[in-house]
Order: structure tokens, then C-alpha cells, then sequence
């Protein structure tokens, strides 16, 4: 079973239970490919009632129709929006601004009444790797976030303002203790929200070889692979195999012939990261 669970990510969770009380929203950002495996059960003691924005960022590498499931899903939660977002585009995420200003519009008319002024606080949350400061970036219109196409960058809290009456507070990426649910903890591995350096990284990419070879992706025409029988997940000498087959028709190769699976396991995991093997998303709501 994968766990991975640094203490900066256990002070995270502490800071976030001491700065809810300050917030008014919570934007909650999901990677598009993954929603359910990105969900938090941490989160939910933090955000106790309060409205959220769900964010489906990355959503240029997920499937369309799952993505506009999930957007359904997400609507039809009390006190909820959901948005779909492609952080890496500029000004894509306005949409964020406007959905949390209409689930705050109670306060604001009040505010417009009353002759306040009243700056508006969230909260963004997520699993690493799930897009947040890009997200925060993209709001404020500048390199604000560190940002990084690996889990663990952000590694402290950090208040920016957006406007006049919103500020958003980064915080960094963050799991939850262990995993009950093997196939959702694989899943985050696959989309690099667990460092690939704390995983056996020929077994992830083996695994998500063989899933995206039985879901009919991209994955053997990617590789000229001509696949001649079905592949198991739950067996090593097939996801040994597949690596094997991927490695020899790019080159992965070491003297003797043998296999270099640390180099092939980089190669197929980055091409999925970066979308060459097909618009993903592994999972529906129940």
C-alpha cells in the first residue's frame, strides 16, 4: 500500500482547522483526471459548512465527457459550484472570482447595503501537484505561488489578494494519513500528486500501463506496441512485461540487453502527466 504523509503536510492541516474561522469560502481544486482519488477527507472537518467552489483544473488532459459528470456532481451539492479550469491559460480563472461572489451573494448585497466594505477571504485546498498556485498565480495576474510540475512545492501558507474585496490564502498540497482505498492512492500516484522518489516508480508505471491498455487509451498506438492478449494489474510479471515491451521499442535499453525500468517508468509517466497518451480520467461519481 502507497502512503506517503510528511510532517509539513500534518502542521498544514493544523493551520488550516486555526485559519478556517477566517474564511468565508473554501476553493477546492481537483485534478479533472482524478476527482474522486483528489477528495480529502481531511478537508471536510476544515470546511465544516461553509460554501465551496470545486475546481476541475487540468481539465485540457482529462476526458470531456467524465469532466462534464463530475461539473453535474459537484453543482448538486448543498452550498457547492463547481468550475472547470485549465490553469496554465491566462485569465482562464475568473470563473473561480465569479462563482465564489455568487455564493457569497447574500453577504455582498448585505455589505452594499449596509455601505460596508468588506474584503472577502478563501481558502485553496487540494491534494500536491493539483494545480493550486498556478491557480493563485492566474488570479492575481502574477508570479505570486511558487509553482512546479511535482508534489510538495508549496510548502508554506500564504495570503495574496486578488481584488479589492477578495484575498485567497495558498497552502500547500496535502493527503491524509494513510490510505484505505489501494486504486485511488495509484491514482494519485499516476498524476504525480505523491513524490515519485517515495515510490517503487516501475511498479506505478507498470500499473498504469496495463490500466490505460484496459480502458482503450492511446497507450499501444503511442508505443507501436501490438498487444496480443489481456494484462492483470494485480500481477507483477504482467506489468513487468508491458514495461519490457515499451522499453525495447524506445530504447530503454542497458548493456546486456537488459531492461532499463527506472527509464522507461519516467518515460510513460511523463507522457501521461503531459497528456501524449490521451485525454484520462479514471474514475465516475458513484
Amino acid at each position: 500500500m502507497i502512503n506517503w504523509f510528511p510532517g509539513h503536510m500534518n502542521k498544514t492541516l493544523k493551520q488550516m482547522h486555526e485559519l478556517n474561522k477566517l474564511c468565508n469560502c473554501f476553493v477546492y481544486v481537483l485534478d479533472a483526471r482524478s476527482p474522486k482519488a483528489c477528495l480529502n477527507p481531511e478537508f471536510v472537518k476544515v470546511i465544516g459548512d461553509k460554501p465551496i467552489v470545486y475546481v476541475l483544473n487540468k481539465s485540457d488532459k482529462a476526458n470531456e465527457s467524465a469532466t462534464t459528470k463530475w461539473k453535474q456532481y459537484f453543482n448538486n451539492l448543498p452550498n457547492s459550484k463547481c468550475v472547470v479550469t485549465n490553469a496554465t491559460i491566462s485569465k482562464s480563472c475568473g470563473v473561480i472570482v465569479s462563482a465564489i461572489m455568487d455564493l457569497l451573494k447574500d453577504k455582498v448585497e448585505q455589505n452594499k447595503t449596509n455601505q460596508v466594505n468588506f474584503v472577502f477571504r478563501a481558502m485553496v485546498m487540494g491534494v500536491p501537484n493539483s494545480g493550486k498556485s498556478t491557480i493563485v498565480n492566474n488570479l492575481c495576474g502574477k508570479s505570486r505561488a511558487v509553482t512546479g510540475d511535482k508534489a510538495g512545492v508549496t510548502k508554506n501558507v500564504q495570503w495574496v489578494t486578488v481584488n479589492p474585496t477578495l484575498q485567497i490564502m495558498d497552502t500547500p498540497g496535502t493527503l491524509w494519513p494513510s490510505f484505505e482505498d489501494e486504486d485511488l492512492a495509484y491514482q494519485l500516484a499516476y498524476i504525480g500528486s505523491i513524490k515519485d522518489d517515495v515510490l517503487n516508480i516501475a511498479e506505478v508505471a507498470g500499473k498504469l500501463a496495463i490500466k490505460l491498455i484496459n480502458i482503450k487509451s492511446k497507450f499501444a498506438e503511442n508505443y507501436k506496441l501490438t498487444l496480443t492478449r489481456e494484462y492483470d494489474i494485480t500481477n507483477d510479471e504482467d506489468w513487468i512485461e508491458v514495461l519490457g515491451l515499451v522499453a525495447r521499442k524506445r530504447g530503454c535499453i542497458l548493456k546486456g540487453n537488459e531492461i532499463d525500468y527506472e527509464r522507461v517508468s519516467t518515460l510513460i509517466l511523463n507522457d501521461f502527466r503531459k497528456g501524449v497518451l490521451g485525454r484520462i480520467t479514471f474514475s465516475l461519481p458513484d
